[in-house]
């Protein structure tokens, strides 16, 4: 698989839940970086915080805008939509992705707003 049909089946694993999937597409020193966190490196580190992400959601629905790949980097512009209750939390993403020569993503680095991230989590959550 190329790079960017490695980043799209690691989405497509996250949209299903299956971390494990997604994990396996990892390298085990895989830098997980959202931007305006501290980075978490190590696929375990990773899979915890994703199942933590995705615990509230009872459907999660990843939408690539668009994507480039150069090299082995792949570059993403998606837009992120977590369903928590009856309304969906929405954030838009600039992602890259970093692919190794064995296929496995080393490096996950997405840019977004954590203020509109907690307005929308905290809204949908105040039931």
């Amino acid at each position: 698989m190329s790079p960017s049909e490695i980043v799209t089946a690691f989405i497509r694993a996250i949209e299903a839940k299956d971390v494990p999937a997604a994990a396996a597409l990892a390298a085990e020193d895989i830098s997980y970086e959202n931007m305006p966190m501290a980075p978490i490196v190590g696929r375990e580190g990773m899979s915890a915080t994703l199942e933590g992400f995705l615990k509230s959601a009872s459907e999660v629905d990843w939408q690539i805008v668009d994507q480039w790949e150069v090299g082995s980097t792949v570059l993403n512009e998606r837009l992120d939509r977590f369903k928590i209750g009856n309304g969906w939390l929405e954030l838009p993403i600039a992602g890259v992705f970093k692919v190794n020569d064995e296929g496995l993503i080393t490096l996950w680095r997405d840019y977004f707003d954590m203020g509109s991230y907690q307005k929308q989590f905290a809204e949908l959550t105040a039931s």
